[in-house]
């Protein structure tokens, strides 16, 4: 395991005010896309042709994207705020055109599922095709890029993001501390500096790993309607609080 190393004192002092976040009153409109209301984006990972991790039992983390991002779009309307789906069709053109999709946002999320390094999968064969699997691993995970342009708005939405989905019952991974510096360690929040979507977005901007698709149980759970939609929820209502009580929701 890496060093869980702790962020500058300024980070720190924001994740935590991204805890307080959790107990301020969300003051968004009432109604979805009221006027004036703040414009989110959410990125679907992957594409058609690239479609990313296959999971254990076969199916591409583009599909799994696709959907928990379906849904986070869903509960962030229903909190009263804007948002915009990035690469419903699967055909985005490149890295770089996902966050100059995102330039009228007050704050980006790209949705992701994780996967494991080569070395730690055993193949197994499922309804007769050959795949492999890893049960090492499981639980989501967040990262931050201290190349973007606000990244202690980034951390302190990704911390409250975290601390809402543990409030909640779901259980992070330790998996990427092993290569990734901790943010905040508490809330699973690490350090990608290099991520295309992260430093080249205009906005604060997180990427979030849902879960690890090759883990056999865990991808049940992935694959679980009820289960994403109350991911979902408990990731809207931690942007909600972050874009509203944070102070990063700006008129677009």
């Amino acid at each position: 395991m890496g060093a869980r190393r702790r962020p500058p004192s300024r980070l720190r002092r924001t994740a935590q005010v991204a805890l307080g976040l959790l107990l301020a009153p969300i003051a968004v409109p009432a109604s979805p896309a009221a006027g004036g209301s703040p414009l989110v984006a959410v990125d679907i990972g992957h594409t058609l042709q690239a479609p990313g991790a296959i999971s254990a039992r076969g199916r591409s983390e583009f599909e799994f994207n696709r959907e928990l991002a379906g849904r986070v779009v869903t509960a962030l309307a229903r909190l009263g705020l804007e948002a915009v789906l990035i690469n419903a069709d699967g055909r985005i053109e490149s890295l770089q055109a996902r966050p100059e999709r995102a330039a009228g946002a007050v704050f980006l999320i790209s949705i992701h599922h994780d996967s494991v390094g080569e070395q730690h999968l055993t193949p197994w064969e499922w309804q007769g095709i050959p795949l492999d699997f890893s049960d090492l691993w499981a639980g989501h995970s967040l990262f931050v890029s201290r190349r973007n342009p606000d990244v202690a708005a980034s951390l302190m939405c990704a911390s409250a993001i975290g601390a809402r989905l543990q409030r909640a019952g779901f259980v992070p991974t330790e998996k990427n501390g092993r290569r990734r510096e901790y943010a905040d360690a508490q809330h699973a929040v690490h350090y990608y500096d290099n991520l295309v979507v992260l430093y080249q977005a205009r906005q604060p901007a997180v990427l979030f790993e849902a879960g690890v698709i090759k883990h056999r149980d865990e991808e049940l759970l992935l694959r679980d309607a009820a289960r994403q939609q109350r991911m979902a929820e408990e990731i809207a209502t931690g942007v909600a609080a972050c874009v509203t009580a944070g102070g990063i929701a700006a008129p677009r």
